[in-house]
């Protein structure tokens, strides 16, 4: 679906966001109608105010306490319940920027409805003054295409389909794209990612996606597990149930690939995104506990659990990318359990070599309500990724530290970049939120936006 704001008219219904316990404004001459019909300005609650006549003239909509608002990041999205029809501002809130209510509004239209319902055309707002809609547009529209293919099941959206999705992408943006795929990964010197991708039926690739000639370089690396069984460490049934999700990095670096360009802070920079799209199957040319791998960078890694394949193939992607020497080099992955232990699926950890560009990230995510925690590349327990019998282990043993020890194994292969960072995000609402319903989700796209000033200085 495509995000929209509704266009500026004399005919659109005004609409005041009030927070609970403070007076209501006075220019809605509401008189004593809210609290004849109960409205107590609570988190999401409507109250319609009738023309007289029959009809509709505006709405108040509660904000709830204003001391529980860091609750919920874009709370203009509840007025998605409003009736249909075109509405506007009435005012501007405090406590919020015309930027955040504008993107909040766009957020809360998505729906995935590829399969059951219809879009059907639901209240629309004015762009609220003051918000460049432009920017939210695009803004919005990378992230329906995230949510989009996180949603999609790997029935529809296998390692080929996603590389379909992501030539159609770089025909509209002006992007030139690279496919490698089945064995010519062999050929090219990509064993780990035809080795986790193998027993698939639809052969693993590696996409290879440039924009931009001139200027610093960024390179994005998205995990593409299109689909997980775990290998042939099979999941239990009910861990293999979102495993549609497990190529939320490859969806969210397509995303934001598409608001950069859409932003226009594409200009000026080099940006390339790889994808080793993959599928982890079960056949009897799966790769296997106990085998030993020759990564692209020389590196022999030692499988010990197949079920942590999403490490294997950034490995040869970011080596591959460090070959070149971005000034920035950023992984997004679906990576680790242990990352929802540590911090919950609302707030991935990152981890990053440079503190500038950490700092940086850290401020925009919290700047765009895209919201980073950093964490670090703990050097002393680079010992538990050192297996004694090859050079890496893929699963160390004894389950502490599972997001840290990922990262310092990914970051033995992005030598060569100027700077690294890596996402180790979810990709998943698991309960409805404004603006985030229930199903897949784009995390640190929006953060990475806001910091390109700095971090591509």
């Amino acid at each position: 679906m495509t995000p929209e704001f509704a266009p500026a008219s004399d005919a659109t219904r005004p609409l005041w966001l009030v927070w609970a316990g403070e007076d209501l404004p006075a220019e809605a001459e509401v008189g004593i109608w809210p609290q004849t019909t109960g409205f107590a300005a609570q988190a999401g609650q409507i109250c319609l105010l009738p023309d007289g006549n029959g009809g509709l003239r505006g709405a108040l909509m509660g904000l709830g306490d204003r001391g529980r608002a860091g609750r919920d990041r874009f709370q203009i999205a509840r007025a998605h319940a409003l009736p249909k029809g075109d509405w506007h501002l009435a005012h501007h809130p405090d406590g919020f920027t015309a930027d955040q209510l504008a993107l909040g509004w766009l957020l809360g239209q998505y729906r995935f409805t590829r399969y059951a319902g219809s879009q059907g055309q639901g209240p629309r707002l004015v762009c609220p003054e003051g918000a460049d809609a432009d920017r939210a547009l695009a803004i919005a529209g990378g992230e329906f295409l995230t949510r989009d293919l996180i949603n999609t099941p790997a029935s529809d959206l296998g390692p080929d389909k996603l590389e379909t999705v992501a030539r159609a992408l770089c025909n509209d943006l002006g992007a030139r794209i690279e496919v490698t795929t089945g064995k010519d990964l062999l050929k090219t010197n990509f064993p780990l990612i035809h080795a986790v991708g193998r027993a698939s039926a639809t052969e693993p690739r590696l996409l290879d996606i440039r924009i931009g000639d001139q200027g610093p370089m960024l390179t994005l690396v998205g995990k593409g597990v299109c689909y997980d069984t775990g290998g042939l460490n099979l999941k239990p049934g009910a861990s293999m149930g979102l495993m549609k999700k497990d190529m939320g990095g490859a969806a969210t670096a397509l995303g934001l690939l598409k608001m950069m360009v859409r932003t226009g802070a594409a200009a000026g920079i080099r940006l390339r995104v790889l994808i080793p799209a993959v599928e982890n199957s079960v056949a009897g040319n799966a790769f296997r506990p106990g085998d030993i791998l020759t990564s692209r960078k020389g590196l022999s890694v030692e499988v010990n659990n197949t079920d942590a394949e999403g490490r294997l193939v950034l490995a040869d992607a970011l080596t591959f990318g460090a070959e070149e020497s971005p000034d920035l080099m950023i992984s997004l992955a679906t990576l680790t359990g242990a990352a929802r232990v540590a911090l919950g699926p609302d707030v991935p950890p990152f981890y990053c070599d440079d503190d500038a560009t950490a700092g940086a990230l850290q401020s925009a995510a919290m700047q765009a309500d895209d919201p980073l925690w950093r964490m670090p590349f703990w050097e002393p327990y680079e010992g538990m990724i050192e297996p004694g019998i090859s050079d890496l282990d893929n699963a160390p043993s004894g389950g502490m530290a599972g997001s840290i020890t990922a990262a310092l194994f990914l970051k033995r292969f992005a030598h060569g970049a100027g700077r690294y960072a890596h996402l180790d995000i979810y990709g998943w609402q698991p309960a409805a939120a404004p603006g985030r319903p229930k199903g897949g989700v784009g995390q640190g796209s929006r953060a990475i936006l806001a910091a390109l000033p700095a971090i591509m200085a």
